[in-house]
């Protein structure tokens, strides 16, 4: 029992110690999509972190699947699709904003989490985290 509880003890330690290394503006970058159709660079704006589309792999595609149908054709590299991302400290992740998927044509609440190589975790929902779905963003280096 005394080692079960020295493990759990690291545990904890460890996952407090990684997320103490995670600062606000690490996820400020370049990161490939999960599939590999479009690149978002993340900046900092008004305090929050926001996603511009700042390319895709079909060059000139349209936003045709924008629930909003005067945007639907609008050229979809420009769009702000992560938006309103504050970080939590203690918890070591960004959360309160939401991601647009131009795909679906849906927005989704989202929660974002950095891996120690500095690709990211999304996680996009509707009403809680536990009915989202991943996705996995690659950070393209300089």
């Amino acid at each position: 029992m005394k080692k079960v509880i020295t493990i759990l003890a690291a545990m904890i330690i460890s996952a407090v110690a990684l997320n103490a290394q995670t600062k606000a503006d690490d996820i400020i970058g370049t990161y490939l999509s999960e599939n590999g159709t479009g690149k978002v660079d993340v900046t900092k704006a008004e305090g929050k972190y926001i996603g511009t589309l700042i390319w895709t792999k079909d060059e000139g595609a349209l936003d045709v699947k924008n629930p909003d149908k005067s945007k639907r054709n609008e050229v979809l590299v420009g769009t702000v699709i992560l938006k309103n991302m504050t970080f939590d400290e203690a918890k070591g992740e960004w959360k309160g904003g939401t991601i647009y998927d131009p795909e679906s044509g849906n927005t989704y609440k989202a929660t974002i989490k950095r891996k120690p190589n500095g690709d990211l975790t999304l996680r996009g929902y509707v009403g809680v985290p536990a009915l989202g779905r991943n996705s996995a963003w690659t950070k393209v280096k300089p």
